[in-house]
């Protein structure tokens, strides 16, 4: 007889201090799912309720938006017992049950996806909330919320509408708050929502309960591909695959009075990682009240003052949670009559200066240990850190101020909505978004904005929460602005400011003020340079940097850099006493009028590598020989040549002759590299008797230069040969001037496919490898990086490649080329040194690439440098040495 096959399990419930889920089967259940299962089986009060899990869902979209076989069998039977234990039946008249059906997937996405609260009401069952609660108005406005909540989630009625009638019954009746309307304002309010939502769908609102039911499973399921959360998900790497979960949870009611409300919470404080209790609370609220900003929430402190016994048991609770997550936890929760009930746990979301102090102060509680103390930071939160702050000495014309939702500062031109934001931002300006209140709508506009500022909410808001997560300077609840988005204005007081007017906001005070402020970068907190100190004793790959200045090489060893991975000689060019040196070397026709032109560059060559080396006492410098092909020197259209003739006395003439033949169908593949340095020997030659001189006085002044010469865009073994006999050359003539021996290596850039190829080869003579990860992806795409915006984009939305190839190394393609060029060096030397140079190099992914294949070093640029170390020692916990 055939063994029956088991039926697939989609529903988990929970109730009645046991759950068929838990805290590890997040995956499945969903953040919030998770943490309700956790929640019960640890004793606390939550209400009852189960969970379809993130599989149901992804066979959903498989099914092209048809249940999985059984689940809404079984999502019937989870009811009925649902039902059993609240003793209420769901679509009875007299004793309704009434649910939420909130999304949650495994990870957190703050207001990304639907949630539909007081599912069940409609014109019978609404009889028998009044019976059982004794208040009318508390029915009716639980009513309306659910019209407000159900008609713009399910039946994508804009909520604007439903505001507006609102807004509009609440002028009529003088009403402060929606809290003053009284219970006829409300039923006229249900009434004409829903003549409403006929008026804009040509539907009536459904009045079946269980057709309420599914069409908001469906609603929740369908949010997973909604705009925002597709947009959230591109901005934080979280996979489409994933699913999402759906709770389907028993009501517990806020708005039921003085004696209710809605708050959430943290068990250390997101913004500074104080450990203190930080949140705010509503009364006579529910909880979309707290998190959509409708109404600027009270401190929880307010709690304790009015509702002691409630706050006492939340206190007892938020410190359970934290020792059993052993982490800083998002609670939300609802108090009913006085009695305190949990609605969500999560590991919370917090500022990069807040991940940094908790880490560091539960290592030394006890809680955790270094390492993963480590684990807890995310190496991109790092840039939060080097976020700038208003310049002490600047004069600031204050204008108003809000809560300081989330810290640093930041400048930019007001606009008013998401789209214009990323519109400007895409033109290169830097703007401030400003809102009476944002919505998860808002996201795009919110990552291309530099700050956002809201007149209403609290520090627990939309806004807020998702501001901290991207590491965004914001102001919310600032009550004092007055938004007319119609119009593009905000009044403040007496002063009306424009679209486009300039304005700067301190998100440490809340300060809104005028103009554009300067800026400066933050200092750096003592628990940073703990955690930094157990990241440098884990991590075994080492952090170099790219730098052309000595400035730039001192902010980087300031951040830790342990020398320079790539130093881009042609950067030194630009400037305006060197250019002209430059051109008159590109405009000889003959040696001898180069080597003129170029004895001019030499001593401001060797000065530019005093100030580098100094910088980098004791530390390696990789410099690049002369990598870009000669046009990029000259400049392009007629005016500009014309006026160069002029400057340097040469005909317009000669200079456009010049300027065409140097042109290049393909400048990426042309004349650069070293196959200038082959063709004009004399320019390597140069810069490689500036780097010795450099190097030979220094030693002589007790320095310790260690300098590393790399030769450019090498495909052929004959081509690095002969540059290092070059080098060798020139360096022992200028080592026996100077009397001096200096220790320095030659290598080569990897950047070629052919170069990784062959790799074995060009070891033999070459020291080391750089692998240039930006030509060689460049290379190994057959594409442009100056012309791959135009299609990239469309290839990460297809999902033809997972992310830009510019940004994070391509392992399988790019990755396997650098994986064979260390290996084929390695076969011919075997103290080869590797490692990877470009922006890459600071890219957290890219850094765990290199750990894993066993690079030596990465270099990215130095405010990336924190971030590649930090990357580096996770990737050693992660991926220890076999």
């Amino acid at each position: 007889m055939a063994t029956q096959k088991k039926k697939k399990k989609y529903i988990y419930f929970f109730g009645e201090g046991k759950a068929e889920g838990k805290a590890s089967m997040k995956d499945l259940l969903g953040g919030k799912g998770a943490g309700l299962a956790e929640m019960t089986n640890l004793g606390i009060r939550v209400p009852p309720g189960f969970t379809i899990s993130t599989e149901a869902c992804i066979a959903y979209f498989g099914n092209r938006g048809k249940y999985p076989a059984g689940m809404w069998e079984d999502l019937l039977t989870n009811l009925n017992r649902l039902e059993k234990v609240m003793g209420m039946t769901f679509g009875d008249p007299r004793t309704p049950l009434l649910v939420s059906v909130r999304s949650g997937a495994r990870a957190s996405m703050p207001g990304m996806m639907d949630t539909v609260l007081n599912l069940g009401l409609n014109d019978q069952t609404i009889q028998g909330l009044i019976l059982k609660s004794g208040s009318e108005r508390f029915a009716f406005d639980t009513y309306r919320r659910f019209i407000t909540m159900f008609g713009s989630v399910v039946m994508n009625v804009k909520r604007d509408l439903f505001e507006k009638l609102l807004e509009e019954k609440k002028r009529m009746l003088g009403a402060a708050l929606d809290t003053d309307l009284r219970v006829d304002a409300l039923k006229d309010l249900v009434r004409e929502y829903k003549d409403m939502v006929f008026s804009e769908t040509k539907t009536k609102f459904p009045e079946d309960p269980m057709e309420q039911l599914k069409m908001s499973v469906n609603a929740v399921f369908e949010s997973w591909f909604g705009n925002r959360a597709v947009t959230y998900r591109k901005l934080n790497n979280i996979p489409d695959t994933w699913g999402t979960a759906v709770n389907i949870v028993a009501m517990v009611f806020g708005n039921m009075g003085e004696t209710s409300g809605t708050g959430v919470a943290f068990t250390r404080d997101p913004n500074s990682g104080e450990r203190k209790f930080f949140g705010e609370f509503l009364f006579n609220a529910q909880g979309e009240d707290v998190v959509a900003g409708i109404r600027t929430p009270l401190p929880i402190s307010a709690l304790a003052k009015r509702l002691p016994r409630a706050y006492k048991d939340l206190v007892f609770i938020y410190k359970k949670l934290e020792k059993y997550y052993r982490d800083m936890c998002d609670i939300e929760f609802t108090v009913q009559e006085g009695k305190l009930y949990m609605l969500q746990t999560r590991v919370g979301k917090r500022t990069a200066a807040a991940a940094i102090k908790m880490a560091v102060d539960m290592s030394r509680e006890g809680m955790i240990d270094q390492k993963e103390a480590v684990l807890r930071i995310d190496p991109a939160q790092l840039d939060q850190l080097l976020h700038p702050t208003i310049d002490g000495s600047a004069d600031l014309k204050v204008v108003a101020k809000g809560l300081p939702a989330s810290p640093g500062a930041a400048a930019g031109v007001i606009t008013f909505t998401a789209e214009e934001s990323e519109r400007m931002a895409e033109l290169g300006e830097k703007v401030i978004l400003v809102r009476t209140e944002t919505s998860p709508e808002d996201i795009g506009g919110m990552h291309a904005a530099q700050g956002i500022l809201t007149a209403r909410g609290g520090m627990t808001s939309h806004a807020a929460v998702v501001a901290r997560g991207m590491g965004k300077c914001c102001v919310v609840g600032c009550s004092s602005l007055v938004i007319d988005e119609e119009n593009k204005t905000v009044r403040i007081g007496d002063l009306v400011l424009r679209e486009g007017a300039f304005i700067t906001l301190n998100g440490s005070t809340g300060e809104v003020i005028i103009g554009k402020v300067p800026l400066v970068r933050p200092k750096l907190s003592k628990e940073f340079k703990t955690l930094m100190g157990w990241v440098d004793k884990i991590r075994r790959l080492g952090i170099r940097t790219n730098a052309d200045t000595p400035h730039d090489a001192r902010v980087a060893r300031e951040f830790g850099a342990e020398g320079i991975g790539l130093c881009r000689t042609e950067h030194m060019f630009f400037n305006d006493e060197r250019i002209k040196a430059v051109r008159e070397m590109i405009l000889a026709d003959q040696t001898g009028g180069r080597k003129k032109a170029l004895a001019k560059l030499l001593p401001y060559q060797k000065n530019d590598f005093i100030g580098i080396f100094k910088e980098m006492n004791g530390f390696p410098v990789t410099i690049r020989l002369l990598d870009p092909p000669l046009h990029e020197f000259l400049p392009h259209t007629d005016a500009e040549l014309k006026a160069l003739s002029l400057d340097m006395g040469v005909s317009f003439e000669a200079l456009s002759q010049k300027n065409k033949s140097l042109h290049e169908f393909n400048p990426m593949l042309g004349h650069r590299g070293c196959r200038l340095g082959i063709t004009f020997p004399e320019i390597y030659e140069m810069q490689v008797q500036a780097i010795f001189e450099a190097a030979c006085g220094l030693k002589k002044e007790k320095y310790r230069v260690i300098p590393e010469i790399m030769i450019p865009l090498v495909a052929h073994v004959r081509e690095f040969e002969m540059m290092k006999e070059l080098v060798d050359r020139i360096g022992k003539e200028v080592m026996d001037g100077y009397k001096i021996k200096v220790d320095y290596r030659v290598g080569t850039m990897i950047e070629l496919p052919r170069a990784a190829l062959v790799a074995d080869q060009i070891a033999k003579t070459a020291e080391f490898f750089s692998f240039g990860t930006n030509d060689l992806t460049q290379t190994t795409f057959g594409l442009s990086r100056d012309d791959a915006g135009k299609f990239l984009p469309v290839y990460i939305e297809k999902n033809i490649l997972p992310q830009d190839p510019f940004v994070s190394i391509d392992q399988d393609g790019v990755g396997a080329l650098i994986r064979l060029g260390v290996e084929k060096g390695r076969s011919a030397r075997k103290d080869l040194k590797t490692g990877i140079c470009g922006e890459h190099g600071g890219e957290p992914l890219s850094v765990e690439f290199c750990h894993k294949i066993g690079l030596h070093y990465v270099s990215c640029s130095p405010y990336r440098v924190p971030i590649a170390r930090l990357a580096a020692a996770r990737a050693a916990i992660l991926y220890p040495k076999k």
